[in-house]
């Protein structure tokens, strides 16, 4: 059992229910990020999970320059602090500088470290500094007991509101695989630990000039990752991900999240009480 933290209403790690942490990639615009929100926010309701939407506001290691990015932290942050106040759904999005820590801070319910940035000390003590909860993804050239390291340098502030992300570890060129071993190794340091279902599943830069993916293991590693014990679940959905903007290849058609939610959910109630 990992220690627990709070982000807004939800209670994440201890022996609460797995938490999802779901959305599309990135704001493609505020109509489809609203409408995917409130689809989240009525599936999740309807199985009994919490419910943390997540969706960048800048995807800033896109494979090519010309890959489309998103709509900037101003723009995005005004999306989401429209979408939070009308459908009351905690919020988590992505920040890549220091100087984006307090603009994302005074709007989201949790901040979130990408994995290629998971060691960068001045960003890691910012996010700690604003005292909030803080996701940070394990890079996919770290093993999992690297991520000590990562807890050490986030708590040294005294914010003990850090949990970690598994996102699959690079196999070779253009792969990524998962080592379920990493999941108790990171849970003994004593927070919350989640598994990123679809970013695990990418091809990083596997189709040139963008990344592919291979979401048809989403249901079995989200299957075994609850098995072998985790807090939440990472989840990037999308209304029709062969149309997405980012990611489509990796992420899950909003209409699907359903049955896998509940394969997990009663999972985690088995595992909790066995």
């Amino acid at each position: 059992m990992t220690g627990e933290i709070t982000i807004a209403d939800i209670k994440l790690g201890g022996n609460n229910p797995l938490c999802i942490i779901a959305g599309p990639c990135v704001i493609e615009n505020a109509d489809m990020v609203f409408h995917t929100a409130e689809k989240l926010k009525e599936i999740c309701s309807t199985i009994g999970l919490s419910l943390l939407f997540k969706s960048s506001y800048d995807k800033a290691n896109r494979t090519s320059l010309s890959s489309f990015r998103g709509p900037g932290v101003d723009m995005g942050l005004r999306i989401l602090s429209d979408l939070r106040s009308r459908l009351h759904v905690p919020l988590i999005s992505d920040i890549h500088s220091v100087e984006e820590v307090k603009p994302a801070s005074e709007v989201l319910d949790a901040l979130q470290i990408p994995a290629f940035l998971c060691r960068q000390t001045d960003l890691i003590l910012a996010a700690s500094n604003t005292g909030k909860p803080v996701n940070i993804k394990k890079g996919q050239f770290l093993g999992p007991w690297d991520v000590k390291n990562i807890i050490d340098k986030f708590t040294s502030t005294g914010n003990q509101n850090i949990f970690i992300t598994e996102r699959g570890s690079s196999f070779g060129y253009n792969n990524l695989v998962v080592d379920f071993r990493g999941f108790p190794i990171m849970r003994s340091f004593g927070h919350p630990v989640i598994f990123d279902v679809t970013h695990s599943l990418q091809l990083p830069g596997g189709m040139g000039k963008s990344s592919g993916g291979q979401r048809e293991f989403a249901e079995p590693l989200a299957r075994a990752a609850v098995s072998v014990g985790v807090d939440g679940l990472f989840i990037e959905v999308h209304p029709d991900p062969d149309k997405a903007l980012c990611d489509g290849p990796n992420m899950i058609r909003l209409d699907a999240l359903g049955k896998l939610l509940k394969t997990c959910r009663d999972l985690d109630e088995l595992i909790r009480v066995s």
